[in-house]
This record gives C-alpha cells, sequence and structure tokens, in this order.
C-alpha cells in the first residue's frame, strides 16, 4: 500500500515528504560556535529524508539565548557548515539551515551583562538555558527603529553565509515565542510606533527581513516557521487578536512565492483556550496557495493522512528523527521506531546524538 509520505515532492524536488524538523541539540561546545565533525555525521545520517531543516542558528552575538546552538554569523561557521552540507549532499539529501533570533528568551549572561532586546521592555517569566544551569529571564530592552534595523540586515547576512555554506535554502524562525512572534503578540509588544498596535505593523519586521533575505537568494528558497496556537509557553498567550494576525500574514504570503510555509499543530492542549485553534492545518490550508508543511506530534498514519487529506503537503517529525536515523526507511518498510532518550537531547558528545542505530533491514522486512 502507498504512503503519501513516501511520494515525492516535485516543486521542491524532494524525493519523499518527510522533513526532519528543525530541533535544538547544544552541540557546538566551542569557542566559535561552530558545526564540527559531529555536526557533519548526525545530519549525513538522516540524509534519506526528503528534507533536513537544521537546528536554529542564530544570526548574529545578539541573537543567542541558549547554550552551544551553532551559529551562521562568522567565516568560522560559515566553513563548519559547508562540511554539513556537502556531507548531506553527497547521500543525496536537501537542507535548509533555520535562521534564529531569541529576542526575550535569552539571559544577560549571554551578552555580558546586557539586557537581550526585544520589541518591548516585558519579561517573558520563562527560564533560559545558559552556561550556569537554566536561570529565570529578565525584562529586556525596548529595541530602537536602529536595532531593529541593524535586525534586518543581520537576517540578510545570515542568509547570503547560508548561500555561501551550499545551504538549499532557510527557514526563517518566526515561532515559538522567539524574536518575530514576540513582535506578532499583544503580550510582548507594547509598542506605539509602526511597528506595534494594529496587524501591519505587529508583522512589519517580519516583512522586512523577507525582503532583505530575497535580496539574497531566490524567493522560492525561503521557508518561514509559524505557531499560531502556541499558549502559555515562552512566555505567549493568546489573544482575540492572534490567530487573525497570523491569517492576515499567512494570507499575506501568498504574494510570494516561497519554498514553504511551516506550521506547529499547538503544543498544548488549547481546546478550553479562548480564540485558540485547535487544528491549525485544517483551519490555515485554506488561506495559503503554496506548499504547506505541518508538524508537533505525528506518527507514521498521522503524518500519511493528513497528507491524504490535502490539508498538507510536507510533514516535519522532530523526535522520531532524533533516535531513528533511518526514519524514512523505517517507514517504508514499516519497522517499529527507536524509543529517544530525553535525558540526552541538549547534553554535549555522541551519546543521543550519532550513536543511534540504523534497522537492519534484511533481518526485519
Amino acid at each position: 500500500m502507498s504512503q503519501s509520505l513516501l511520494k515525492p515532492y516535485p516543486k521542491l524536488a524532494l524525493k519523499n515528504r518527510v522533513v526532519m524538523a528543525p530541533m535544538t541539540r547544544s552541540r557546538a561546545d566551542n569557542e566559535q560556535r561552530k558545526p564540527v565533525e559531529m555536526h557533519a555525521l548526525y545530519y549525513e545520517q538522516r540524509a534519506s529524508a526528503g528534507l533536513i531543516i537544521t537546528e536554529g542558528s542564530q544570526v548574529s552575538k545578539q541573537a543567542v539565548g541558549y547554550i552551544f546552538t551553532p551559529g551562521i554569523h562568522s567565516k568560522a561557521q560559515v566553513e563548519g557548515w559547508k562540511n554539513v552540507t556537502q556531507r548531506v549532499h553527497d547521500k543525496g539529501g536537501k537542507i535548509y539551515i533555520q535562521l534564529w533570533h531569541v529576542g526575550r528568551i535569552s539571559h544577560p549572561d549571554f551578552h555580558n551583562g546586557e539586557l537581550p532586546l526585544a520589541p518591548s521592555a516585558i519579561n517573558p517569566k520563562a527560564q533560559s538555558f545558559t552556561p550556569n544551569g537554566f536561570k529565570d529571564t529578565v525584562t529586556p530592552r525596548e529595541m530602537t527603529k536602529e536595532d531593529i534595523k541593524q535586525t534586518v540586515a543581520d537576517f540578510k547576512n545570515a542568509a547570503a553565509n547560508a548561500m555561501e555554506a551550499g545551504f538549499d535554502g532557510v527557514e526563517i524562525h518566526s515561532s515559538n515565542g522567539y524574536l518575530f512572534h514576540q513582535f506578532f503578540s499583544n503580550c510582548s509588544n507594547t509598542r506605539t510606533d509602526e511597528y506595534g498596535g494594529n496587524t501591519e505593523n505587529k508583522s512589519r519586521f517580519f516583512f522586512e527581513v523577507l525582503e532583505a533575505v530575497k535580496q539574497v537568494m531566490p524567493e522560492d528558497k525561503i521557508g518561514v516557521r509559524f505557531n499560531p496556537s502556541l499558549h502559555g509557553l515562552f512566555g505567549i498567550t493568546v489573544d482575540e487578536e492572534t490567530i487573525p494576525t497570523f491569517e492576515y500574514i499567512i494570507k499575506r504570503l501568498n504574494n510570494y512565492n516561497l519554498a514553504y510555509v511551516h506550521l506547529s499543530e499547538p503544543f498544548t492542549d488549547v481546546s478550553n483556550v479562548p480564540h485558540a485553534v485547535t487544528n491549525i492545518a485544517e483551519h490555515f490550508r485554506p488561506l495559503y496557495n503554496g506548499t504547506l508543511m505541518i508538524n508537533a506530534g505525528f506518527t507514521q498514519e498521522s503524518g500519511n493522512k493528513v497528507i491524504a487529506d490535502g490539508l498538507a503537503d510536507l510533514v516535519a517529525f522532530g523526535k522520531p528523527f532524533i533516535s531513528n536515523p533511518d526514519l524514512v526507511e523505517r517507514f517504508q518498510h514499516n519497522i517499529p521506531l527507536t524509543k529517544w532518550d530525553n535525558d540526552t537531547f541538549y547534553t554535549q558528545g555522541e551519546k543521543g546524538y550519532t550513536d543511534y542505530k540504523k534497522a537492519e533491514l534484511n533481518k526485519t522486512n
């Protein structure tokens, strides 16, 4: 029986519709925060995915908010990523890099004691994973217009670096309570200038970045990611303007020839949350004419179904790819999945990173 997940996706020249979701793994434990041989092996092992999206990679020193995450703003980092992209391509894979700025979900420990940047000076009351363990977030510094302009330039520079490093494209991380999401949300953006207030203003920074990025790479190599019903996590609260804001953004994206729009189903149960949408793919599919990717909690069965039902074109899998580098082959041969080890998600070294075994196909099919 044919599986929708395993069918090619010609529009993006993908061999299947199984996408490896971006996942922070905290393995860049070197002074330059660059990918090393271990990263190259990790991604190479998973190159049978139709598309790999890398872990979030900061676009500047100011953008960092988690320990040992790689960047894409320095020459050393570009060189490190070149090895990764080459290895994935040698295995016939495709790989995008996720461009990241965490905004207020950071800590002064990362910035020589300086405050992290955000749309408004509002503490998300979350936690930041610092070199000294988890610490409570602080009240950030409201970005000046010059800060915003600089950050737009940082994303443009990071996108140019990604092209130099050999990536097939980029994903702008506009999700999960990070900087763009902070601009979209009333709980984190109380600005009264052209970057706050109405829906158009709250999304202005995002579209300025998108316009800047497309100056250095083709539009059809740019993906974007959103989490419309995120609630009670990363300092974000859904209100009556939340879903209309995302509807406005996603409809407006029909004016661009993007690679894809990547949406997350709710991370938590929002069935009793006023104004939240419980079925994201179903709600947003009619609004967007391009390639729609969906993620969060999908299985082989539900992934096949969401594509077969016409609600998404691609499905991104996170944790299953951590412990099953051969996830595509396991789907293909209906081989049970190996369980992941939560304790090694954010540790350093090879354990729980590159040491998960592939299935013995000749013994199990």
